[in-house]
Protein backbone atom coordinates (compact mmCIF):
# COMPACT_ATOMS: atom_id res chain seq x y z
CA UNK A 1 0.00 0.00 0.00
CA UNK A 2 1.30 3.44 -0.97
CA UNK A 3 1.47 5.45 2.27
CA UNK A 4 1.35 8.69 0.28
CA UNK A 5 -1.96 7.77 -1.37
CA UNK A 6 -4.83 9.10 0.82
CA UNK A 7 -7.35 6.71 -0.78
CA UNK A 8 -5.14 3.67 -0.16
CA UNK A 9 -4.70 4.70 3.47
CA UNK A 10 -8.45 5.16 3.85
CA UNK A 11 -9.14 1.77 2.26
CA UNK A 12 -6.68 0.18 4.68
CA UNK A 13 -8.44 1.82 7.63
CA UNK A 14 -11.91 0.76 6.52
CA UNK A 15 -11.23 -2.73 5.16
CA UNK A 16 -7.64 -3.73 5.91
CA UNK A 17 -4.76 -4.59 3.61
CA UNK A 18 -5.75 -6.26 0.30
CA UNK A 19 -3.82 -9.55 0.01
CA UNK A 20 -6.29 -12.00 -1.53
CA UNK A 21 -7.78 -12.72 -4.94
CA UNK A 22 -11.52 -13.30 -5.22
CA UNK A 23 -11.13 -17.08 -5.37
CA UNK A 24 -8.70 -17.14 -2.44
CA UNK A 25 -11.07 -15.11 -0.26
CA UNK A 26 -13.99 -17.40 -1.13
CA UNK A 27 -12.07 -20.62 -0.50
CA UNK A 28 -10.66 -19.36 2.79
CA UNK A 29 -14.22 -18.60 3.88
CA UNK A 30 -15.38 -22.06 2.81
CA UNK A 31 -17.69 -20.70 0.10
CA UNK A 32 -17.78 -21.60 -3.58
CA UNK A 33 -16.09 -18.86 -5.68
CA UNK A 34 -19.14 -18.74 -7.99
CA UNK A 35 -21.38 -17.98 -5.00
CA UNK A 36 -19.02 -15.27 -3.78
CA UNK A 37 -19.03 -13.69 -7.25
CA UNK A 38 -22.85 -13.63 -7.26
CA UNK A 39 -22.85 -11.76 -3.95
CA UNK A 40 -20.20 -9.31 -5.18
CA UNK A 41 -22.19 -8.54 -8.32
CA UNK A 42 -25.41 -8.26 -6.30
CA UNK A 43 -23.74 -5.50 -4.30
CA UNK A 44 -23.38 -3.60 -7.58
CA UNK A 45 -19.63 -3.92 -8.09
CA UNK A 46 -17.98 -4.85 -11.40
CA UNK A 47 -16.25 -8.23 -11.81
CA UNK A 48 -12.68 -8.48 -10.47
CA UNK A 49 -10.04 -10.26 -12.54
CA UNK A 50 -8.86 -13.50 -10.99
CA UNK A 51 -5.25 -12.38 -10.49
CA UNK A 52 -6.02 -9.05 -8.78
CA UNK A 53 -5.47 -9.05 -5.02
CA UNK A 54 -8.09 -6.57 -3.86
CA UNK A 55 -9.79 -8.52 -1.06
CA UNK A 56 -8.99 -8.41 2.65
CA UNK A 57 -9.66 -10.25 5.89
CA UNK A 58 -12.87 -8.21 6.21
CA UNK A 59 -14.15 -9.80 3.01
CA UNK A 60 -13.29 -13.26 4.31
CA UNK A 61 -15.11 -12.61 7.58
CA UNK A 62 -18.26 -11.49 5.76
CA UNK A 63 -18.18 -14.54 3.50
CA UNK A 64 -17.74 -16.75 6.56
CA UNK A 65 -20.85 -15.13 8.04
CA UNK A 66 -22.72 -15.89 4.81
CA UNK A 67 -21.65 -19.53 4.91
CA UNK A 68 -22.70 -19.83 8.56
CA UNK A 69 -26.12 -18.34 7.77
CA UNK A 70 -26.63 -20.85 4.98
CA UNK A 71 -25.36 -23.90 6.87
CA UNK A 72 -26.54 -23.31 10.42
CA UNK A 73 -29.49 -20.92 10.09
CA UNK A 74 -31.04 -22.45 6.95
CA UNK A 75 -30.95 -19.17 5.02
CA UNK A 76 -31.81 -19.63 1.35
CA UNK A 77 -28.94 -18.41 -0.84
CA UNK A 78 -31.23 -16.91 -3.49
CA UNK A 79 -33.05 -14.94 -0.77
CA UNK A 80 -29.68 -13.76 0.47
CA UNK A 81 -28.70 -12.59 -3.02
CA UNK A 82 -31.96 -10.67 -3.32
CA UNK A 83 -31.38 -8.96 0.04
CA UNK A 84 -27.81 -8.20 -1.01
CA UNK A 85 -29.09 -6.34 -4.08
CA UNK A 86 -31.38 -4.21 -1.93
CA UNK A 87 -28.63 -3.45 0.58
CA UNK A 88 -26.15 -2.67 -2.18
CA UNK A 89 -28.50 -0.24 -3.92
CA UNK A 90 -29.46 1.50 -0.69
CA UNK A 91 -25.97 1.86 0.74
CA UNK A 92 -24.53 2.95 -2.60
CA UNK A 93 -26.85 5.95 -2.38
CA UNK A 94 -25.84 6.56 1.23
CA UNK A 95 -22.14 6.43 0.35
CA UNK A 96 -22.58 8.72 -2.65
CA UNK A 97 -24.55 11.23 -0.57
CA UNK A 98 -21.90 11.18 2.16
CA UNK A 99 -19.01 11.72 -0.23
CA UNK A 100 -20.85 14.50 -2.09
CA UNK A 101 -21.72 16.35 1.11
CA UNK A 102 -18.22 15.90 2.55
CA UNK A 103 -16.58 17.07 -0.67
CA UNK A 104 -18.71 20.21 -0.69
CA UNK A 105 -17.73 20.92 2.91
CA UNK A 106 -14.04 20.30 2.25
CA UNK A 107 -14.04 22.63 -0.75
CA UNK A 108 -15.72 25.33 1.31
CA UNK A 109 -13.25 24.98 4.19
CA UNK A 110 -10.16 23.92 2.21
CA UNK A 111 -6.81 24.45 3.90
CA UNK A 112 -4.39 26.16 1.47
CA UNK A 113 -1.51 23.96 0.40
CA UNK A 114 -3.17 20.74 1.56
CA UNK A 115 -4.54 18.61 -1.32
CA UNK A 116 -8.33 18.41 -1.34
CA UNK A 117 -8.15 14.63 -1.75
CA UNK A 118 -6.13 14.33 1.45
CA UNK A 119 -8.57 16.54 3.36
CA UNK A 120 -11.56 14.61 2.02
CA UNK A 121 -10.05 11.23 2.93
CA UNK A 122 -9.31 12.49 6.44
CA UNK A 123 -12.85 13.78 6.86
CA UNK A 124 -14.39 10.50 5.70
CA UNK A 125 -12.10 8.53 7.99
CA UNK A 126 -13.10 10.67 10.98
CA UNK A 127 -16.82 10.36 10.24
CA UNK A 128 -16.86 6.64 9.35
CA UNK A 129 -17.11 5.11 12.87
CA UNK A 130 -20.03 7.33 13.87
CA UNK A 131 -21.84 6.80 10.58
CA UNK A 132 -21.42 3.03 10.86
CA UNK A 133 -23.09 3.06 14.28
CA UNK A 134 -25.82 5.35 12.95
CA UNK A 135 -26.58 3.04 10.01
CA UNK A 136 -26.86 0.04 12.33
CA UNK A 137 -29.24 1.99 14.58
CA UNK A 138 -31.43 3.10 11.65
CA UNK A 139 -31.57 -0.47 10.33
CA UNK A 140 -32.76 -1.74 13.72
CA UNK A 141 -35.47 0.92 13.88
CA UNK A 142 -36.70 0.23 10.35
CA UNK A 143 -36.55 -3.53 10.93
CA UNK A 144 -38.86 -3.23 13.94
CA UNK A 145 -41.18 -0.91 12.02
CA UNK A 146 -41.33 -3.34 9.09
CA UNK A 147 -42.11 -6.24 11.43
CA UNK A 148 -44.92 -4.29 13.11
CA UNK A 149 -46.33 -3.36 9.71
CA UNK A 150 -46.10 -6.93 8.43
CA UNK A 151 -47.79 -8.37 11.52
CA UNK A 152 -50.78 -6.10 10.93
CA UNK A 153 -51.25 -7.21 7.30
CA UNK A 154 -52.79 -10.30 5.69
CA UNK A 155 -50.30 -12.99 4.77
CA UNK A 156 -51.00 -12.67 1.02
CA UNK A 157 -48.34 -11.85 -1.53
CA UNK A 158 -50.66 -9.29 -3.15
CA UNK A 159 -51.89 -6.64 -0.72
CA UNK A 160 -54.55 -3.96 -1.12
CA UNK A 161 -52.92 -0.58 -0.50
CA UNK A 162 -53.03 3.00 -1.69
CA UNK A 163 -50.11 4.08 -3.87
CA UNK A 164 -49.37 7.71 -4.62
CA UNK A 165 -46.97 9.69 -6.77
CA UNK A 166 -46.30 13.39 -6.26
CA UNK A 167 -44.04 15.40 -8.56
CA UNK A 168 -42.92 18.96 -9.00
CA UNK A 169 -44.52 20.74 -11.95
CA UNK A 170 -42.16 22.06 -14.61
CA UNK A 171 -39.06 20.55 -13.04
CA UNK A 172 -37.54 19.46 -16.37
CA UNK A 173 -37.63 23.00 -17.73
CA UNK A 174 -36.25 24.42 -14.49
CA UNK A 175 -33.41 21.91 -14.50
CA UNK A 176 -32.14 23.50 -17.71
CA UNK A 177 -32.33 27.03 -16.31
CA UNK A 178 -31.10 26.61 -12.72
CA UNK A 179 -27.56 26.16 -11.47
CA UNK A 180 -26.76 22.68 -10.17
CA UNK A 181 -26.56 23.90 -6.57
CA UNK A 182 -29.98 25.60 -6.78
CA UNK A 183 -31.49 22.51 -8.37
CA UNK A 184 -30.07 20.29 -5.63
CA UNK A 185 -31.46 22.65 -3.01
CA UNK A 186 -34.92 22.43 -4.57
CA UNK A 187 -34.88 18.63 -4.62
CA UNK A 188 -33.62 18.54 -1.04
CA UNK A 189 -36.42 20.86 0.07
CA UNK A 190 -39.02 18.71 -1.67
CA UNK A 191 -37.60 15.57 -0.05
CA UNK A 192 -37.81 17.25 3.35
CA UNK A 193 -41.49 18.05 2.84
CA UNK A 194 -42.18 14.50 1.65
CA UNK A 195 -40.51 12.97 4.70
CA UNK A 196 -42.31 15.45 6.93
CA UNK A 197 -45.86 14.87 5.70
CA UNK A 198 -45.93 11.23 4.55
CA UNK A 199 -44.77 9.33 7.68
CA UNK A 200 -46.68 11.79 9.88
CA UNK A 201 -49.92 10.60 8.26
CA UNK A 202 -49.21 6.88 8.40
CA UNK A 203 -47.52 6.50 5.02
CA UNK A 204 -44.18 5.18 3.84
CA UNK A 205 -41.85 6.83 1.37
CA UNK A 206 -41.15 4.04 -1.11
CA UNK A 207 -38.57 6.01 -3.07
CA UNK A 208 -37.56 9.42 -4.32
CA UNK A 209 -37.13 9.68 -8.10
CA UNK A 210 -35.54 13.09 -8.59
CA UNK A 211 -38.46 15.50 -8.61
CA UNK A 212 -40.99 12.78 -7.72
CA UNK A 213 -41.87 10.84 -4.58
CA UNK A 214 -43.65 7.50 -4.51
CA UNK A 215 -45.49 6.67 -1.31
CA UNK A 216 -47.62 3.86 0.08
CA UNK A 217 -50.39 3.90 2.68
CA UNK A 218 -52.65 1.14 3.93
CA UNK A 219 -55.66 3.45 4.17
CA UNK A 220 -56.90 5.40 1.14
CA UNK A 221 -58.18 8.27 3.29
CA UNK A 222 -54.69 8.71 4.75
CA UNK A 223 -53.29 8.78 1.21
CA UNK A 224 -55.73 11.53 0.29
CA UNK A 225 -54.73 13.51 3.37
CA UNK A 226 -51.06 13.14 2.42
CA UNK A 227 -51.80 14.34 -1.11
CA UNK A 228 -53.60 17.54 -0.14
CA UNK A 229 -51.00 18.22 2.57
CA UNK A 230 -48.18 18.03 -0.01
CA UNK A 231 -50.08 20.27 -2.42
CA UNK A 232 -50.67 22.85 0.30
CA UNK A 233 -47.11 22.69 1.62
CA UNK A 234 -45.53 23.21 -1.81
CA UNK A 235 -47.97 26.03 -2.60
CA UNK A 236 -46.86 27.84 0.56
CA UNK A 237 -43.14 27.30 -0.03
CA UNK A 238 -41.57 30.08 -2.13
CA UNK A 239 -38.57 27.85 -2.93
CA UNK A 240 -40.67 25.20 -4.68
CA UNK A 241 -42.89 25.02 -7.74
CA UNK A 242 -46.39 23.57 -7.48
CA UNK A 243 -46.87 19.85 -7.02
CA UNK A 244 -49.40 17.44 -8.51
CA UNK A 245 -50.45 14.04 -7.13
CA UNK A 246 -51.95 10.81 -8.43
CA UNK A 247 -53.32 8.04 -6.17
CA UNK A 248 -54.73 4.59 -6.90
CA UNK A 249 -55.84 1.77 -4.62
CA UNK A 250 -55.68 -1.95 -5.24
CA UNK A 251 -53.38 -4.98 -5.07
CA UNK A 252 -49.62 -4.51 -5.33
CA UNK A 253 -46.62 -6.78 -5.43
CA UNK A 254 -43.98 -5.85 -2.87
CA UNK A 255 -40.50 -6.81 -4.10
CA UNK A 256 -37.05 -5.71 -2.91
CA UNK A 257 -38.48 -2.71 -1.09
CA UNK A 258 -40.41 -1.47 -4.13
CA UNK A 259 -44.00 -1.89 -5.34
CA UNK A 260 -45.22 -3.21 -8.68
CA UNK A 261 -48.45 -3.93 -10.53
CA UNK A 262 -51.41 -2.25 -12.26
CA UNK A 263 -52.22 -0.16 -9.19
CA UNK A 264 -48.76 1.40 -9.30
CA UNK A 265 -49.05 1.96 -13.06
CA UNK A 266 -52.41 3.69 -12.69
CA UNK A 267 -51.16 6.02 -9.95
CA UNK A 268 -48.18 6.92 -12.12
CA UNK A 269 -50.47 7.71 -15.08
CA UNK A 270 -52.76 9.83 -12.92
CA UNK A 271 -49.97 12.07 -11.65
CA UNK A 272 -48.92 12.75 -15.24
CA UNK A 273 -52.48 13.78 -16.11
CA UNK A 274 -52.98 15.99 -13.07
CA UNK A 275 -52.76 19.76 -13.30
CA UNK A 276 -50.65 21.88 -10.94
CA UNK A 277 -51.94 21.88 -7.35
CA UNK A 278 -54.32 19.06 -8.28
CA UNK A 279 -54.85 15.55 -6.90
CA UNK A 280 -56.29 12.86 -9.17
CA UNK A 281 -57.50 9.66 -7.54
CA UNK A 282 -58.72 6.37 -8.96
CA UNK A 283 -62.38 5.46 -9.43
CA UNK A 284 -62.36 3.00 -6.53
CA UNK A 285 -60.83 5.47 -4.09
CA UNK A 286 -63.20 8.23 -5.22
CA UNK A 287 -66.22 6.03 -4.58
CA UNK A 288 -64.93 5.39 -1.09
CA UNK A 289 -64.18 9.03 -0.27
CA UNK A 290 -67.05 10.85 -2.03
CA UNK A 291 -69.04 11.10 1.21
CA UNK A 292 -66.07 11.93 3.42
CA UNK A 293 -66.67 15.46 4.79
CA UNK A 294 -62.95 16.22 4.83
CA UNK A 295 -62.73 16.23 1.04
CA UNK A 296 -64.45 17.61 -2.05
CA UNK A 297 -64.49 15.38 -5.13
CA UNK A 298 -65.42 15.91 -8.78
CA UNK A 299 -65.93 13.04 -11.19
CA UNK A 300 -64.15 13.33 -14.53
CA UNK A 301 -65.22 11.84 -17.85
CA UNK A 302 -63.63 8.51 -18.81
CA UNK A 303 -60.04 8.70 -20.07
CA UNK A 304 -58.36 6.29 -22.49
CA UNK A 305 -55.00 5.26 -21.01
CA UNK A 306 -52.61 3.14 -23.04
CA UNK A 307 -52.33 -0.32 -21.55
CA UNK A 308 -55.08 0.35 -19.00
CA UNK A 309 -58.12 0.95 -21.20
CA UNK A 310 -60.80 3.53 -20.37
CA UNK A 311 -60.70 4.60 -16.75
CA UNK A 312 -62.57 7.13 -14.67
CA UNK A 313 -60.99 9.20 -11.95
CA UNK A 314 -61.81 11.98 -9.55
CA UNK A 315 -60.32 15.37 -8.71
CA UNK A 316 -59.85 15.58 -4.94
CA UNK A 317 -59.51 18.72 -2.85
CA UNK A 318 -59.64 19.47 0.83
CA UNK A 319 -63.14 20.54 1.87
CA UNK A 320 -63.62 24.29 2.22
CA UNK A 321 -64.17 25.55 5.75
CA UNK A 322 -67.55 27.27 6.01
Amino acid sequence: MDASDPWARLAGTLLGTPTLTADEAAREAGLEPASARRLWQALGFPPVSGEHRVFTRSDVEMLQAVRAAIEFQSVNFDDLVQLTRVVGQSLARVADAQVTASAERVRADAVPGDPVSTQLAARIEALAPGLERFLAYVWRRHLLAALRHWSAQPLATDRLVAVGFADLVGFTAMSRALAARDLAGMVSRFESLAYEHIPERGGRVVKMIGDEVMFQVDDGAFAADIAVALVDACARDPELPDVRVGIATGPVLSWEGDLYGPTVNLASRLVNLARPRTVLISEALGERLKDDPRFELRHLRPLALHGLGRVRCWVLRRARVA
